[in-house]
């Protein structure tokens, strides 16, 4: 009985002293330098990053596209699936931490035993169960599966920053659809004047109350104006376009509900303080999950320099006689093995070296990851600021330029002025006008990449959800009592861990896959 006793304690011993030891180094957050506040800020502490932002546009369509996209978007399938991939890859690595447990058979004929040659030959049967396991004594198996974690972390985060650049690109391309309709109507509009003022300049010339240049100069005014309205519908197409790709659809035309000057600019915005960004935005958050894995491989090429001990089982049967197999009774064996790398001309140091580079990249593709996204916030600040001086500047000259070409074309029907004059301030009129949607597009899209660099704010109903009912657990109340409406993101990962009920989600869904593929193989091969 002591004898027993002894034996569980030796093999406790052995577990604390597999689990405890695990080679490489830990993981320590990175440190970054960072200001107080942005360059261009005006103010140092509040944000309003944690909004549904393209809602204070207050456009329906605009609303529709984004969901849509977010829905059906091929390369946000694409993240989804990759989340999937290295959920995964998890599974497949922690495996390698347990033992394993093989079967195998065999039925044989023979006259040789060993060395001994017999003189009637004779039948083998065997059958036995055979259990292996790998002690994980150096970590390596721990550190794969560290690896694999932040792996699967950073594929989350790769899928929000993706959402986040797709919620941008669909508002921009929007507003850009929106503009060259404005200019495109711009265009007409000016067409239908300058085709007027044609007729009329002809009907001078034909009564000889002018010459032929005047008319020249008109029909060449004309001509301008025409080869733009191809150039914007052109545009328009293009816009149209590249929407229905964002929206995971065949190229197709896309409504609009309003016009440019529709929206109201948003007033000052306050963009809150850098350390803010390492929290909410997600390719950040990303590269440094990248870090941690990287930083974990080196655990395991160090481990790989030390001994593996084995461990192994065999339970098994075995019979000249198939009919009496079972009867003869169990045989069994049990044994340790240790493997240990001797001379390998420095391959595993090499391991180690190439392991602890890489992740010295991943640590510099982090910390620029953080330079350039700090630089975007600041980019967006100056471009937001000097964006509207130029849109007040622009407002000024389309007021002046429209009134000038109105008051040319009176004094030079009243015979007071030449048509040179009347040329010239059309065409800054005209210009003004584009140059003005132009530049409140411009605008409006500024806002957009400001919000993008800022980490969006943007967070999925179900995730919310999921979000309040682990808030709620943590705390230890129930979710009724959590406010849904200040759940915004801010780098907190939802989808990490499944339930159960979404476990077995993904399993009917793999079974019908399944099952329409059978189905659809099935009917090609009586199609053929």
């Amino acid at each position: 009985m002591k004898i027993k006793v002894y034996i569980y304690i030796l093999l406790l011993l052995c577990v604390i002293l597999v689990q405890s030891c695990k080679v490489g180094p830990n993981y320590l957050q990175p440190e970054v330098e960072n200001n107080d506040s942005f360059r261009f800020s005006k103010s140092k502490t509040d944000s309003i990053i944690n909004l549904k932002w393209w809602e204070i546009f207050d456009d329906p369509v605009l609303d529709t596209l984004i969901v849509t996209a977010l829905l059906e978007n091929k390369n946000l399938l694409i993240a989804a699936s990759r989340i999937e991939q290295a959920r995964a890859n998890v599974g497949f690595t922690k495996a390698d931490m347990g033992p394993k447990v093989g079967i195998t058979a065999g039925a044989g004929r023979s006259d040789i035993l060993g060395s001994l040659h017999f003189e009637q030959s004779s039948n083998a049967f065997t059958t036995s169960a055979v259990v292996n396991w790998e002690l994980d004594f150096w970590g390596k198996y721990r550190r794969g599966t560290e690896a694999a974690q932040a792996e699967l972390l950073a594929s989350l985060y790769g899928k929000r920053a993706i959402e986040i650049a797709l919620i941008s690109e669909v508002a921009n391309n929007y507003f850009q659809l929106i503009d060259f309709k404005a200019r495109l109507e711009i265009s007409e509009q000016t067409l239908a004047l300058r085709d007027s003022t044609l007729q009329i300049i002809q009907a001078r010339f034909d009564e000889g109350y002018t010459n032929i240049i005047d008319v020249n100069q008109a029909q060449i005014q004309k001509a301008i104006t025409q080869v733009s309205i191809p150039q914007f519908k052109r545009a328009i197409a293009f816009s149209e376009h590249n929407l229905s790709i964002l929206l995971g659809k065949t190229p197709q035309g896309i409504p609009t509900l309003q016009s440019l000057q529709d929206y109201e600019l948003p007033e000052e915005i306050p963009s809150g303080i850098p350390s803010e960004i390492l929290q909410r935005r997600p390719d950040i958050l990303e590269s440094q999950e990248y870090f941690r894995a990287s930083n974990a491989n080196i655990g395991v090429a160090q481990a790989m320099r030390f001994p593996s001990i084995s461990l192994t089982g065999l339970l098994g049967l075995g019979s000249t006689d198939l009919s009496s197999l079972v009867s003869n009774g169990l045989g069994w064996s049990v044994g340790a093995g240790l493997v240990s790398p001797l001379f390998e001309w420095g391959k595993n140091v090499r391991r180690v070296d190439i392991e602890r580079e890489r992740a010295k990249q991943s640590l510099l593709i982090y910390e620029n990851t953080v330079l350039n996204a700090l630089m975007e916030v600041d980019n967006s600040l100056v471009e937001l600021t000097t964006l509207k001086e130029e849109l007040a500047a622009n407002k000024m000259m389309l007021d002046a330029a429209s009134n000038a070409s109105y008051l040319s074309r009176e004094r030079y029907y009243q015979g007071v002025t030449s048509y040179l004059e009347v040329i010239e301030n059309q065409r800054q009129e005209f210009d003004a006008q584009l140059a003005y949607s132009e530049n409140y597009q411009r605008l409006l899209n500024s806002y957009v990449g400001f919000y993008k660099s800022l980490g969006g704010g943007w967070i999925s109903e179900e995730e919310i959800d999921k979000y309040a009912q682990q808030l709620a657990d943590d705390q230890g109340v129930d979710v009724s009592t959590i406010d849904k409406s200040t759940l915004f993101y801010e780098g907190q990962v939802v989808n990490l861990n499944l339930t159960k009920e979404e476990k077995q989600a993904r399993k009917d869904a793999r079974k019908a896959q399944n099952k329409a593929d059978r189905a659809r193989r099935k009917q090609e091969r009586k199609n053929n």
